[in-house]
């Protein structure tokens, strides 16, 4: 035990260490929890035959955040970050760029900030750009690679929540939960009106465009409650998966769209998805339909959704996105009864928004000792 102390001890002075994967003796195993327990970052990589130390330095190194991540809903996680990084905000950078321009190695992005060419040309030292989330569409990704600079985003940790985000838009609408909220703070009466009244969800049709991860993960959902499931997406499912949901593949579009009782968007932006969904496609669903997206604003031409929803081509719409975000107030479609709309909040969790920095930094560290970030994003 007193060996165990001495060598934690010594590697606890490390910035990053690597660790082979594969059988530890209990010893070992005891070294590398307490190195984490002590916030010493420890990679598990194949091929490595031992326990070395990448990083010799104590010196934190710097990385460029948004101003949120200081403040508002990311607080919380500061002392997470600043374990391993040196936080500068935007505002800290644009306010004494000359102090900070060659310390930052990393940006985290979420919303901003935004990632061009000046900013690139600034950073002489920046390794990394990780991204809080799947969908990297507002990085031009073969530009930031041009200098040397690797991106990474964070799949599979926002899945859940993006699921659950679509099956509770799903139902908030489909049983009209926000209307049922405001006449609580605002009746003038004790009845309840004819326009309260909502729609089935259980043995309605669910029709999902995009069946990837997170489309899948609502497939499993939606068969809790008993829905038929048609889904679309550029390539078909293997059958095993199929029936464990009970899904049934769309070749074309029109056929969803046709058939369904709820339609969600579940697509990542692309210039082929992009206004995916337009006035055309509106006039293929039912005019009891609801569309839903979760996806990106500029999947959906949001000018020919006001239109249909106006004009009752379609019953309703719930969007967690939009463009731009958050809607301007007054905008057209905060004023209609029958939508409604988040501040693209589909991964804000307490523990989703802890699992995305948690990989975010994994990306970071790994990038910054030399080694491959596990999400890197190639084109």
């Amino acid at each position: 035990m007193h060996f165990i102390c001495r060598l934690v001890n010594w590697l606890s002075e490390k910035r990053v260490l690597v660790a082979p994967v594969g059988f530890y003796s209990r010893r070992c195993l005891c070294v590398l929890h307490t190195l984490r327990g002590k916030g010493v970052p420890v990679l598990l990589r194949r091929g490595v035959k031992h326990i070395t130390n990448i990083k010799m330095t104590t010196e934190k190194p710097c990385i460029l955040t948004p101003a949120s991540v200081s403040g508002g809903i990311y607080r919380l996680l500061g002392p997470t970050i600043e374990k391993y990084f040196t936080v500068i905000s935007t505002e800290e950078f644009l306010s004494n760029r000359e102090r900070f321009v060659d310390q930052i190695r990393a940006v985290f992005v979420w919303e901003g900030p935004e990632i061009d060419c000046s900013l690139l040309q600034l950073l002489p030292n920046l390794k990394v750009v990780v991204n809080g989330g799947v969908g990297v569409d507002h990085l031009d990704i073969p530009m930031i690679n041009n200098f040397g600079v690797k991106v990474c985003n964070t799949p599979h940790v926002v899945d859940n929540a993006t699921a659950d985000i679509g099956m509770a838009l799903m139902l908030a609408s489909a049983r009209k939960l926000i209307y049922g909220h405001n006449f609580s703070l605002f009746r003038e009466d004790e009845d309840l009106p004819e326009s309260c009244l909502g729609t089935d969800v259980s043995g309605a049709t669910l029709g999902i465009i995009g069946m990837g991860r997170i489309g899948y993960k609502i497939a499993k959902r939606a068969q809790a409650f008993e829905m038929k499931i048609l889904y679309h997406n550029r390539n078909r499912r293997q059958e095993e998966d199929e029936r464990a949901v009970g899904a049934r593949y769309c070749e074309k579009l029109e056929e969803l769209l046709q058939q369904s009782d709820f339609v969600m968007v579940v697509v990542n932006l692309s210039p082929q998805t992009h206004k995916l969904i337009g006035a055309k496609e509106l006039a293929m669903m039912k005019p009891t339909g609801t569309l839903i997206n979760i996806s990106r604003g500029l999947v959906v031409d949001q000018d020919a959704l006001v239109d249909s929803l106006q004009r009752g081509v379609i019953r309703a719409a719930a969007l967690d996105v939009t463009y731009p975000e958050p809607l301007p107030r007054g905008h057209s479609l905060l004023s209609l009864p029958n939508v409604i709309v988040l501040p693209h909040m589909g991964t804000h969790t307490v523990e989703t928004i802890q699992l995305m920095v948690d990989r975010m930094m994994t990306n970071a560290l790994a990038a910054l000792s030399g080694a491959q970030p596990p999400d890197e994003v190639k084109v």
